[in-house]
């Protein structure tokens, strides 16, 4: 019997144990993601689009791992930053599929130097009904970057729930 190849979409109403499983080779039933609730995140339901050939640029993906999907709605403030000296460049909002409609920014826009984008994670659970502490122990999370070349695309996926989040340089 052949198995089936498992991609990330496979893993996600999993859980890290579900995951686990999935990927050893374990059985576990799982009819895929449920339902989402009015005001949930729901499923990603249309592939991302490619940015081959596409100019230098800074993209974001805002993932919620709390709900294992992208996180729509999420609000999300850029800066430039000196020092400790913070110069506002834009804020945008995130789309269904967790990015926002374009770039945070493109072409001659990217400049070499430092950056914080700062998330509204508190705001954004709030908006979605989950039950949290008051106040929330994440309120306003920055994340703090360099741009060393402002040739080329720097991604930044970020990966949050209430309790803590992590980023990196994607591709």
């Amino acid at each position: 019997m052949e198995t089936p190849a498992l991609t990330r979409r496979h893993f996600a109403g999993l859980g890290l144990g579900g995951a686990a499983a999935a990927a050893s080779g374990g059985a576990l039933a799982q009819a895929g993601p449920a339902p989402a609730s009015p005001g949930q995140p729901g499923p990603l339901a249309a592939a991302p689009v490619s940015q081959a050939g596409l100019g230098p640029r800074l993209t974001l993906h805002a993932i919620d791992n709390f709900h294992g999907t992208p996180a729509a709605g999420m609000v999300c403030d850029l800066a430039w930053r000196e020092g400790d000296t913070l110069t506002p460049i834009k804020t945008v909002v995130t789309g269904a599929n967790g990015r926002p409609a374009e770039p945070l920014l493109a072409d001659a826009a990217l400049r070499v130097g430092q950056y914080e984008l700062l998330m509204h994670v508190a705001a954004y659970f709030a908006a979605r009904g989950v039950s949290l502490p008051s106040p929330n122990f994440l309120d306003r999370v920055p994340i703090r970057f360099r741009i060393r070349d402002a040739g080329q695309r720097h991604h930044l996926p970020v990966l949050f729930t209430p309790w803590g989040y992590s980023y990196y340089r994607g591709s």
